[in-house]
């Protein structure tokens, strides 16, 4: 029973795992995994994996995210593979999105590549098996997908600057 306490009695309702805060004036370097939700607050140099991950406006994270469920408010220098990802108004995200589906609030600074997969989670769990970088669809093109219309290229020249 992954939801239960260790010492719990089968006859005993299974009991959610509590959620984990890593506060504001905390910094972890190296992994942090919980069966659990983490809410982070501080400043971690490692990889994040959990059922749901909520980094919080003054955190910073440098390093990749595994969960089911991520919300952004804060800064994230790394890869994200999530089922739901959500980069709300506040956010400040470098790096790759794998994801089921994906939200982003106006305002959330986001600079990578998006990646929509049916199950980004088992991505991860592949590269990782296999030892080797997970395969994913690759954006292609917008002109590869209309062939039937032509592509229109616009120039523009831009005056010479005078010299005196």
């Amino acid at each position: 029973m992954p939801d239960t306490f260790p010492n719990s009695v089968d006859t005993q309702v299974p009991r959610k795992l509590a959620d984990s805060t890593i506060g504001e004036d905390l910094r972890i370097t190296g992994n942090v995994s919980s069966k659990g939700e983490i809410h982070l607050d501080g400043h971690v140099i490692g990889d994040v994996s959990c059922v749901a991950l909520v980094l919080g406006e003054t955190a910073k994270l440098e390093g990749n995210v595994t969960a089911e469920d991520v919300v952004v408010r804060g800064t994230l220098i790394g890869s994200v593979r999530a089922m739901r990802v959500t980069l709300q108004s506040m956010a400040h995200v470098e790096g790759d999105l794998y994801h089921r589906s994906l939200a982003l609030e106006q305002g959330a600074f986001f600079e990578g590549r998006s990646c929509r997969s049916d199950d980004p989670l088992a991505l991860g769990a592949e590269a990782s098996a296999n030892g080797v970088a997970a395969k994913t669809s690759e954006p292609t093109e917008f002109s590869e997908h209309r062939k039937d219309k032509p592509t229109h290229k616009f120039n523009r020249v831009l005056p010479e600057s005078r010299r005196a």
